[in-house]
């Protein structure tokens, strides 16, 4: 959603200069360029995983781009056959985009909560498909699992929101530790009496300080809780982080695109093809798997154009991915490297 308001001679000025040859942008950038992306993971300490991204931030006095909080939540959910249940086998993931009113200073609360509600949609529409759906979410088959939230926070709108949400929620999808698990039975202990005797026994108290019914094995066949072995922000990484998508955003000026919008850009330029790609590890070439698709704005494009759209679109996705897959590893060895020194210095 664009910010600002132009005028007709400025959205032609705009889109003249997006068709001359070479091309011609307010920030001087290529058509296909981003302005700087900056990324950082496990900001918020009570969170299961947490990421902050900002897109176009001014290096000089750190201000202005579009910048978003995302974190992620682990909650306990029992598995129910009755209808008021809403716990699945295998966990569920839970979604929520919220916007703060000082990035969009011109709208009216009714106005954000349905745009909310939209990016909420988008998101929740594609990161909850079930081919990317982790395989560690279960705590006890059949009664209880994880429910993920992802909540995801607008703090400022300078272009690009779409794109700047899904890594937003890949980085933190990506940070989130899910905590091990083991399962508890409790069993009545054994009575030694035997024969009639053991009717009697029955109606009796039994003595449990014994024989403790608490059983931890690892494999237990009627597990009736669970505990955790570990601290509440240790765990394993999810099932399959590698598979959570990105999206590119193709703001379209026929015959051309270009990428990474500025809001004057976006309200010049209506008309733009979302594209939502993953990449599944298995794929040795990294062939990616088109996720989801969407059309904003004014327009119509005929079959053949959404077929080339696509294909281009999977090269802008692989190049983002990559970058992105480097930053992430990059914060995963800083905060490797600051947990040590922290490890070190308390010893001392």
């Amino acid at each position: 959603m664009s910010t600002v308001l132009l005028s007709k001679a400025e959205k032609s000025y705009i889109t003249a200069g997006l068709k001359q040859n070479p091309p011609q942008r307010a920030d001087g950038r290529h058509l296909t360029d981003f302005r700087l992306i900056s990324l950082e993971t496990g900001i918020a300490d009570l969170a299961n995983g947490s990421s902050r991204i900002s897109i176009g931030r001014n290096v000089n006095d750190n201000g202005g781009g579009t910048e978003i909080f995302a974190a992620t939540k682990l909650e306990v959910e029992s598995i129910s056959v009755a209808e008021t249940s809403e716990g699945r086998e295998g966990g569920r993931l839970a979604i929520n985009v919220s916007c703060s009113p000082a990035a969009y200073p011109h709208l009216t609360q009714i106005t954000l909560e349905d745009y909310q509600h939209d990016l909420t949609a988008i998101l929740h529409a594609t990161l909850s498909h079930s081919s990317l759906h982790p395989n560690n979410l279960s705590i006890i088959p059949g009664k209880k699992s994880w429910l993920l939230h992802l909540d995801l926070l607008i703090l400022s709108d300078a272009g690009n929101i779409h794109d700047a949400l899904f890594l937003a929620a890949r980085a933190a999808l990506w940070d989130t530790k899910v905590p091990k698990t083991r399962s508890v039975e409790y069993k009545a202990p054994k009575s030694n009496i035997t024969g009639s005797g053991a009717n009697e026994a029955s109606d009796m108290d039994v003595d449990t300080a014994a024989t403790s019914g608490f059983s931890t094995r690892t494999h237990l066949t009627h597990a009736t809780d669970f505990e955790l072995p570990d601290y509440w922000d240790e765990g394993e990484v999810l099932n399959g982080r590698d598979r959570w998508p990105v999206c590119v955003t193709l703001n379209l000026v026929p015959p051309i695109h270009f990428l990474d919008a500025t809001p004057q850009e976006e309200a010049a330029v209506p008309r733009r093809l979302l594209l939502m790609f993953s990449f599944p590890p298995s794929s040795s070439s990294h062939e990616p798997t088109l996720q989801a698709m969407r059309t904003l704005g004014t327009g119509e494009l005929s079959l053949a154009q959404i077929k080339d759209l696509i294909q281009i679109g999977q090269k802008h996705a692989l190049d983002l991915y990559t970058a992105l897959n480097v930053k992430l590893k990059d914060e995963d060895v800083r905060r490797t490297l600051k947990a040590q020194e922290r490890f070190a210095s308390a010893r001392r």
